[in-house]
């Protein structure tokens, strides 16, 4: 049975946020695994002489260390103010 969010989704609700935030991850992880393993399927049956494949899964595995690292240990998922409205501004 598939599960809904209890609520409202909203970008100030922190559980929100982290769950997005860590979906967005697992996307680009999937992302990052599917293409490296096609490229490297393809440069082996080939022999072909790709050097910049290195770089490639290099650079982006660096990239998805980055990620990983913001959203599992840098992000910080406090709640955030409420937006004022024109009627709260207008008063006081």
């Amino acid at each position: 049975m598939l599960r809904s969010w209890p609520r409202k989704p909203d970008r100030r609700d922190p559980e929100y946020r982290r769950a997005e935030d860590r979906m967005n991850f697992i996307v680009h992880l999937f992302v990052f695994a599917a293409f490296n393993s096609g490229m490297w399927f393809v440069r082996i049956i080939e022999y072909a002489d790709w050097h910049w494949v290195y770089w490639v899964s290099g650079v982006w595995g660096g990239i998805l260390l980055a990620h990983w690292l913001y959203v599992y240990a840098i992000a910080n998922y406090s709640p955030l103010p409420r937006k004022n409205t024109s009627e709260e501004s207008s008063q006081g």
